[in-house]
């Protein structure tokens, strides 16, 4: 695999430092039951990067200190690391929104049959991955038999209530494009997942949050090895809007791997560039203390164009 970070460490993107925290993002292991062309994780059924019951609690402590609002949870499928669902708990016990970011396929990994059920127990917010509403597209990314597993899965989750009006369960979908290029607008493609969803498959969503392609890991390195990595990174410093920066998912929420070292966002975490706090090379969460990040410069370099590009991205899908 290609390194990319070689190539994006040189950059002019505006620097940016920290607001409140209010967004824990955890990535509990980089193993997945899927190996998705696109994935910035570069996740697999291979990985064996899992978090430990002694970083968990590493967690559990830092929460337990720290004022925030959201627990977002993420892998690889989060679902395979085994305090996932303690995790979960902690977060609920907190009052804390707690987001699952699901690949949806997992649902229907064997001993996951109860897991719709217990995501709708926990009231968890699910963001849910489904990059086309196209059979073709869908398999074409994640792989044979990806498209009818998710809409299965996306069924199963119907029937627990999620995406359905005044249920208060919430269902998001995430699109991320299937090639070098930006998403369309969120709003427009948001209707045409719905209307196709609804009349071919009865299936009902929230939201649809449209992010853009990170030029790192599985994807950077399929574009370097396609002579497309320097085009693409043009595409995105040319549609680089200034408004994006105030929105951005860095200035809230910090980004915890599976060993406990913290990091801007999940994309930093793939490069490994370490939080600008001090000389230390990395920091771990339990030295972290919320106070001491507000108004913290933010670890930049080119890929963050990725966010600010077009309509923006974060992990709530665009900006404007």
């Amino acid at each position: 695999m290609h390194a990319t970070l070689p190539l994006l460490v040189s950059s002019d993107f505006p620097a940016i430092n920290r607001d409140l925290l209010h967004t824990l993002q955890i990535n509990v292991g980089y193993r997945c039951n899927q190996q998705c062309l696109h994935c910035h994780v570069n996740a697999s059924p291979k990985r064996k990067e899992s978090m430990d019951k002694n970083t968990l609690e590493a967690v559990l402590a830092f929460m337990q200190r720290t004022p925030l609002t959201h627990l977002d949870i993420t892998g690889g499928a989060p679902e395979l690391n085994p305090y996932f669902r303690q995790l979960v708990r902690a977060g609920r016990d907190l009052n804390l929104t707690v987001i699952d970011r699901s690949n949806l396929t997992i649902l229907e990994e064997p001993g996951q049959e109860d897991l719709a059920e217990f995501l709708a127990q926990y009231q968890v917010e699910i963001s849910a991955s489904l990059p086309c509403y196209s059979q073709e597209n869908v398999d074409a990314q994640r792989g044979d038999g990806v498209f009818e597993k998710s809409i299965r899965s996306l069924q199963k989750l119907n029937g627990q209530g999620y995406g359905i009006a005044g249920s208060g369960l919430i269902l998001n979908l995430v699109y991320n494009p299937g090639g070098p290029f930006l998403p369309p607008p969120q709003q427009s493609l948001q209707q045409e997942y719905k209307t196709r969803l609804k009349s071919q498959y009865g299936i009902e969503f929230n939201a649809l949050f449209t992010l853009a392609n990170m030029p790192i890991q599985r994807f950077g390195s399929t574009l370097i090895s396609k002579g497309q990595f320097n085009a693409y990174m043009q595409l995105l410093k040319n549609a680089h809007q200034e408004n994006n920066l105030a929105g951005v998912m860095c200035k809230t929420l910090i980004s915890v791997d599976w060993q406990g070292f913290v990091y801007d966002c999940d994309f930093n975490q793939m490069l490994a560039l370490p939080l600008a706090l001090g000389a230390k090379p990395k920091t771990h969460i339990s030295e972290v203390n919320h106070k001491v990040l507000n108004n913290n410069p933010i670890s930049i370099a080119d890929h963050c164009y990725a966010c600010t590009a077009g309509q923006g991205s974060s992990c709530g899908g665009a900006l404007v």
